[in-house]
């Protein structure tokens, strides 16, 4: 029991978020702006799997603020870098919101 407690635990925090809703709100707006031509209700439209919903995200390590961030900042293959277009608030504030939706299946 005590197990499935901790199992359970572990799979939710990775996705629990001290985001305020101003920083959500902040964040969907980014993301309409910069990111849903590519990956409009979390799917990716170049790369199928590179998509946002929360089993890709835990698959490719992405599944935190701080890679999010990482990956929006700098860009990766495809990614395009946002560090010249978005401030760092910015930037955490869309990444903050991409894991509320991937938590709630970008419904």
């Amino acid at each position: 029991m005590q197990l499935v407690c901790l199992i359970l635990l572990l799979s939710t925090t990775t996705f629990t978020l001290p985001a305020s809703a101003n920083e959500i709100s902040n964040g969907s707006e980014i993301f309409s702006v910069h990111c849903a031509g590519c990956h409009i209700n979390g799917s990716n439209i170049i790369r199928r799997g590179k998509n946002l919903k929360k089993q890709a995200l835990k698959k490719y390590n992405m599944d935190s603020i701080e890679a999010i961030t990482s990956i929006v900042t700098n860009g990766k293959s495809n990614m395009s870098a946002y560090k010249d277009r978005l401030t760092e608030q910015q930037i955490q504030d869309v990444a903050a919101y991409v894991l509320e939706q991937a938590a709630k299946d970008w419904r």
